[in-house]
């Protein structure tokens, strides 16, 4: 394996379970309220039956699917992987993280949360080996209207919040702000990373011990 390549899905890795670890912390900091895109998964269980899991995967490659229509290009192996790891990461998050009560804890978990998330969306959409559905989504609307990665992402969370209230999913101040601000972290944490991966494959440069997961 070359060592750009090597470097490259180092990255799209360690992104995925940075993502993970994020996520998770936000679910545990469940009084908050969840993630726009698992309210609407939770609307869809409620109305509709099969599991929320499953509503997860449906949403993803109905996603991908669209973007497919629009780009007309079959998504990168990267894509279908992260519909895949996610889940596996959280479950294995969700097993060591322990439950948290306090409602002080639970804010501390759910901010830490939020920033982790927004910075592991940048690590593993740096190397461009494939973003997940809904990032895909929003790189292609990004190109598509020239309006900011922020603008974008907080528009999508946004709808999607929106959809699933409307079908009866758990909606709280949580919720609102991965709809807000997870857009502007990925605004920052993404030419960080884009920039920290072309000077290791290009200069040689050492990697950091935080990306040696």
């Amino acid at each position: 394996m070359g060592r750009a390549l090597f470097y490259r899905w180092l990255f799209f890795i360690s992104g995925l379970i940075v993502l993970a670890l994020g996520f998770t912390m936000i679910i545990k900091a469940d009084r908050l309220g969840i993630g726009p895109w698992d309210v609407l998964n939770v609307g869809l269980f409620k109305n509709f039956g099969l599991t929320i899991g499953t509503w997860a995967i449906l949403v993803g490659l109905a996603v991908i699917v669209s973007t497919m229509v629009f780009t007309r290009k079959i998504p990168q192996i990267g894509t279908f992987l992260n519909m895949l790891l996610i889940g596996i990461f959280i479950d294995i998050f969700n097993w060591m993280i322990p439950d948290i009560e306090t409602l002080g804890a639970q804010i501390a978990m759910f901010l830490v949360g939020l920033f982790i998330g927004g910075y592991g969306v940048g690590l593993y959409v740096a190397p461009r080996i494939g973003a997940g559905p809904r990032d895909s989504l929003m790189l292609l609307l990004v190109e598509k209207t020239g309006l900011s990665i922020s603008v974008i992402r907080t528009s999508m969370e946004v709808s999607v919040a929106f959809i699933g209230w409307l079908l009866g999913g758990p909606v709280g101040i949580g919720t609102i702000a991965v709809a807000l601000f997870t857009g502007k972290i990925v605004q920052i944490s993404l030419p960080q990373f884009e920039r920290l991966l072309k000077r290791i494959i290009e200069k040689g440069t050492d990697v950091p011990p935080i990306l040696k997961i």
